[in-house]
């Protein structure tokens, strides 16, 4: 598997979308800070083909695929296997609940020669090419078809994430087996082992079945065929004799038939003849007709009488005058008393009204006249208050004068000081004052009360004169509508002769109704029995048409009952005639019966000597018993062929059977892929040995032993020592060694889709000193050299990111992470 080309949208780090290019990328590396989303790179590879990343723990891990606040994270890979070149993508999404699910996968198979670049041009999923996979169950299948791996071998031989560098290193033998297995294609030889022991089995159970059917041939001998030729012999005598007496018998049957049909043709015409008889109550039709005519006529003019008396009367009511206008004037008398009626009593209540307005008129002209009153006093009152004050400003300075010393207002000498008064005027004009004031208030209010209640008899004086108006002019127009008309009890007088006239006429209708039922009745009656009668004509000419090639005599159509006694008199004689015929013709039919039945005996003792049953159809019988002899005998020659070729296709079978079983059973005994395995681990050991030897100086040497990994140590004494018992940086490098070594050795070995065409490694090479850095870096550059795969690093060591051509740079910021290109 070897990547192409990256898309990533709103995946962990990369919020916004972010395309990586790989497609001249042989020898790259993806450089930046700590944390800045390098190993993200290869887990959104990971994503896209396995829909999970190791570092999150398996598919229960799905939310971290989600850019924190996003929901939706898509994925879209193109990469090459094998020659073909395809597309995977990947959408998760978080619905509103917050679960995490995905809501698309799929893998399509691009066509050759496919632009790459044309996938920034919004082409639709389908341009993109084949479907392989359409939903997430189907992907898993699809995408081990094409990479070759499943998750865990991919990620320990393609894509090596961070702390799973070691994983193939420490891995258990069975594991490290399975993977070889799966990356050199060796399953095959079970495959054909398991295919030889299925077509060993397929093989066998058509040996048995045909032995089967053999078993079911054997009463196929030479005896039996004779015997089946015999009877077809004799079979075909039988039929030539049944073909020789046939005839005989056909003519003597043909002259039993005629017999036959002569005299069933005498019985029929007797049978005839008897039946022609009168039907019961013909002599009555006629008279029935009759009577039915004449009340028929009788209703018809029982309903001439009815209908003249109702137009009498139709006549008589239109001649009595207009109803209605005669109930219009009646009407207007009442309308005109009551209303008369009701005019004296308006006319009451105006004159009522006028007297109580008159009354409030007065009333209210003598409070206004004590209201002027009490404005008057208050007036005065007003007045008296004035001099008061006046007065009892005097009487306050006259405490201060002094008889012989000088006025204060007037300077002249006071001869006498007056004595002061008891009491103050002021309070005696206020309490005169308050009372006029109450008086003339209360006064104004009885004036508009009084007012108010003239105001409402005026009111009412005016709707009360207007009603009487109403009702004056409506006696008027009375008065003129009933000039000329008659009186009351003339008018009630006409309405009851109406009433009798139209009561009348009723009874007239109902007459004319009655009487025209009848006449219908009447004539259906006579409908009837005419029908009745032409019905036993019918019936007679049918029974006469019958008798037609009798020549029955001719009829009078004037009386139905007599042409009906000749008819059956004539029919009569005729079937005597015949019954005296009758005799000889039986005799005639016995013999020939007779003759026929001795001829069929002798055919039924041909089919007796054969050995069959008695023929229905002898012909058709001795030609169905020459077919079925004829049938068995060829069944019997196919049966013989059958079993000879069955024994031929056992052999084969037999052989087939013994040939898979004998190759499955090699390849299990031999343990052949077993034996491939440890080839092909013995060649990934000498690689990877080699590889270490450089990367540590010459100390270490990797070898096996049983499946188990260890190392040579030199520098001390070429002890040999687990693998697990190695340093950080020692894991690493033998760790690398053995990637490396899996990547240059096994892809040339490799009969499967699973050519390592790439390798990725995600891992620690700061803990390298400078010298074991360098020999990593040219180790590198030698696999990359070679063209024939990928190789890519993620690090952030600047002297190992320097000696590699193509850097891809990852920068984060705070809302998203971003991939530059640079070098080459």
């Amino acid at each position: 598997m070897r990547p192409m080309r990256l898309d990533m949208a709103g995946f962990t780090v990369f919020r916004e979308e972010t395309t990586v290019d790989f497609t001249d990328a042989d020898f790259f590396a993806l450089v930046g800070p700590t944390g800045s989303g390098k190993s993200t790179v290869l887990d959104a590879i990971c994503f896209a083909l396995y829909g999970t990343v190791p570092r999150w723990g398996g598919t229960r891990g799905l939310a971290n695929a989600l850019a924190p606040s996003a929901t939706e994270a898509r994925v879209r890979l193109v990469f090459e296997s094998a020659g073909d070149r395809y597309v995977a993508t990947r959408v998760v999404r978080r619905d509103g609940r917050g679960t995490v699910k995905t809501a698309n996968a799929g893998l399509q198979l691009m066509p050759p020669g496919f632009d790459v670049t044309k996938l920034d041009t919004g082409l639709s999923p389908e341009d993109l090419g084949e479907v392989v996979a359409g939903t997430p169950a189907e992907m898993e299948q699809a995408v081990l078809d094409a990479v070759g791996l499943p998750y865990e071998q991919f990620t320990s031989c393609v894509v090596l994430p961070q702390g799973q560098f070691a994983d193939f290193l420490h891995a258990k033998p069975a594991t490290r087996q399975q993977i070889l297995v799966n990356l050199l294609g060796l399953g095959v030889y079970e495959e054909v082992q398991k295919k030889a022991t299925e077509r060993a089995g397929q093989a066998e159970a058509k040996l048995e079945a045909v032995d089967k059917m053999l078993g079911g041939l054997a009463d196929v001998d030479e005896e039996s065929l004779a015997g089946a030729r015999d009877r077809v012999d004799r079979m075909r005598e039988l039929a030539g004799a049944v073909a020789a007496a046939v005839p005989e018998l056909e003519r003597a049957r043909a002259t039993a038939r005629e017999q036959a049909a002569a005299l069933a043709a005498l019985d029929a015409e007797l049978t005839v003849l008897a039946g022609v008889r009168p039907p019961d109550g013909t002599a009555e039709l006629a008279r029935a007709v009759a009577a039915a005519r004449t009340a028929a006529d009788e209703a018809v003019t029982a309903v001439g009488l009815a209908e003249e008396r109702e137009e009498k009367l139709r006549g008589e009511l239109a001649a009595a005058g207009d109803e209605s206008a005669l109930r219009v004037q009646l009407k207007a008398y009442a309308d005109r008393e009551r209303l008369a009626g009701d005019a004296a009593a308006v006319r009451a209540a105006v004159d009522a009204a006028q007297a109580e307005h008159d009354t409030a008129a007065g009333a209210l002209a003598a409070a206004r006249a004590a209201a002027e009153r009490a404005e008057v006093e208050l007036e005065a009152a007003f007045r008296a208050h004035e001099e008061a004050k006046a007065t009892d400003q005097a009487v306050a300075l006259r405490a201060h004068l002094v008889e012989g010393g000088p006025c204060p207002v007037c300077e002249q000498s006071v001869p006498r000081v007056p004595a002061v008064p008891k009491g103050s005027a002021v309070a005696r004009a206020l309490a005169a004052g308050k009372a006029a004031r109450a008086a003339s208030e209360a006064a104004k209010r009885v004036v508009q009360e009084r007012d108010a209640a003239a105001r409402e008899l005026d009111r009412v004086l005016l709707r009360a004169r207007a009603e009487h108006d109403q009702l004056e002019a409506r006696l008027a127009e009375l008065d003129g509508q009933l000039a000329g008309a008659a009186t009351p009890e003339a008018l009630r007088g006409s309405l009851a002769e109406h009433a009798r006239l139209r009561r009348a006429l009723e009874e007239a209708a109902g007459a004319v109704r009655a009487g025209r039922d009848a006449a219908r009745r009447a004539r259906g009656s006579l409908d009837g029995a005419q029908e009745r009668l032409r019905r036993a004509w019918r019936d007679f000419d049918t029974v006469r048409d019958g008798l037609a090639r009798f020549g029955p005599p001719a009829t009078d159509r004037d009386d139905v009952a007599a042409a009906w006694t000749a008819l059956a008199d004539w029919a009569g004689e005729q079937a005597g005639r015949r019954r005296a015929d009758r005799a000889g013709l039986t005799a005639a039919v016995d013999a020939a019966e007779a003759a026929a039945g001795e001829v069929a005996e002798r055919i039924g003792g041909l089919f007796d000597v054969a050995g069959l049953a008695a023929p229905e159809d002898p012909q058709r019988d001795a030609a169905v018993a020459v077919e079925r002899a004829e049938a068995e005998l060829r069944r019997l020659e196919e049966r013989r062929e059958q079993a000879a070729e069955l024994r031929e296709q056992r052999a084969g079978h037999e052989r087939q059977a013994r040939v898979a079983r004998a190759l499955a059973g090699h390849l299990r005994a031999n343990n052949f892929e077993r034996w491939l395995l440890a080839e092909a681990l013995d060649l990934l050991v000498d690689g990877a040995s080699r590889i270490l030897r450089e990367l540590s100086g010459g100390q270490y040497d990797l070898v096996h032993d049983k499946g188990e990994f260890f190392v040579v140590d030199h520098h001390d004494a070429g002890l040999r020592r687990g693998v697990r018992t190695l340093s950080g940086g020692e894991t690493f490098q033998a760790s690398l060694a053995l990637a490396l070594a899996l990547s240059e050795q096994l892809a040339g070995m490799s009969t499967s889709a699973a050519s390592l065409e790439s390798i990725v490694l995600d891992e620690g090479f700061g803990t390298l000193d400078a010298a074991t850095l360098d020999t990593v870096a040219a180790t590198l550059e030698s696999l990359a050299a070679r063209g024939d795969r990928m190789v890519g690093v993620v690090t952030h060591v600047p002297a190992l990111a320097e000696r590699i051509p193509v850097r891809f740079e990852v920068r984060k910021d705070a809302r998203t992470a971003r991939v530059e290109r640079t070098g080459l």
